[in-house]
C-alpha cells in the first residue's frame, strides 16, 4: 500500500515536468495582462497604473479593486507613514532625553503615557484633533493626497520631476517607518529593553 502511494506520487511529480505530448493548433494566445513591477508573477492591478508616487503594482490582497478611487487610500498611507516617522524618532529620543520633572523620567514608551498624566495626554490629543479637523475635507475634495499646506517652501522652484522624486522619497520613508515602528513596538513589548541599548 505504501509503495503504491509513493509510486503514484513519483509518477505525478515526474508528469508535471514532462513536455506536453500534443500541440494545440491555431495561433498561440498571448498574455495581454501587464505584469506587476513588484510581483512579476502577478498581473498589475488596473488602478495601480504608476501615476502615483511609489506605485509599483504591489497589491497581493486586491485592496485596490474594492475602492472607487485610490486617493483616500493614499491619504491614509501618507498620514500613517508620517505618524510612524514621528513615532519611531520619538521612541528613540524619549529613551535618552527627558524633560525636567519626575513625571517625564520614565524611559518606557508605553509606561510614559500613564506617568505623564491626563493633562499632557489631553494636549496631545487636542493638537492631533485640530490638525485632523483642519484637513478633514481635503480627503474628499480631490486635492493632492498628503498636501496639508505645510511644505515650508521645500517644493518652491522645483521642476515636476523633482517634486515627483520628493514624493517618491516620502512614500518610501513612510513605508519604512511603518515597518520600523511595528518592529520597535514588538521588540519593546517582548524584551522591555531600550531599542538602541
Amino acid at each position: 500500500m505504501v509503495r503504491s502511494v509513493l509510486l503514484a506520487a513519483l509518477v505525478g511529480t515526474a508528469a508535471a515536468f514532462a513536455p506536453a505530448s500534443s500541440m494545440t493548433r491555431g495561433s498561440p494566445v498571448a498574455l495581454k495582462a501587464e505584469m506587476s513591477e513588484s510581483l512579476p508573477f502577478l498581473p498589475r492591478p488596473e488602478k495601480l497604473d504608476g501615476s502615483m508616487a511609489g506605485d509599483r503594482g504591489f497589491d497581493p490582497m486586491g485592496l485596490s479593486e474594492i475602492q472607487q478611487d485610490l486617493t483616500y487610500a493614499r491619504w491614509a498611507e501618507l498620514k500613517h507613514g508620517r505618524i510612524a516617522m514621528l513615532a519611531i524618532i520619538g521612541m528613540i529620543v524619549q529613551e535618552y532625553i527627558h524633560l525636567p520633572g519626575e513625571a517625564y523620567q520614565n524611559s518606557d514608551p508605553f509606561g510614559a503615557v500613564s506617568t505623564v498624566g491626563l493633562g499632557v495626554n489631553g494636549q496631545i490629543f487636542a493638537a492631533i484633533g485640530c490638525v485632523e479637523l483642519a484637513n478633514f475635507n481635503k480627503h474628499y475634495d480631490g486635492s493632492e493626497p498628503g498636501d496639508i499646506g505645510w511644505t515650508g517652501g521645500l517644493l518652491k522652484n522645483k521642476s515636476q520631476a523633482e517634486i515627483m522624486k520628493a514624493k517618491e522619497q516620502e512614500i518610501t520613508h513612510c513605508r519604512l517607518a511603518m515597518i520600523a515602528i511595528t518592529g520597535a513596538t514588538v521588540q519593546t513589548l517582548l524584551f522591555h529593553q531600550p531599542l538602541l541599548g
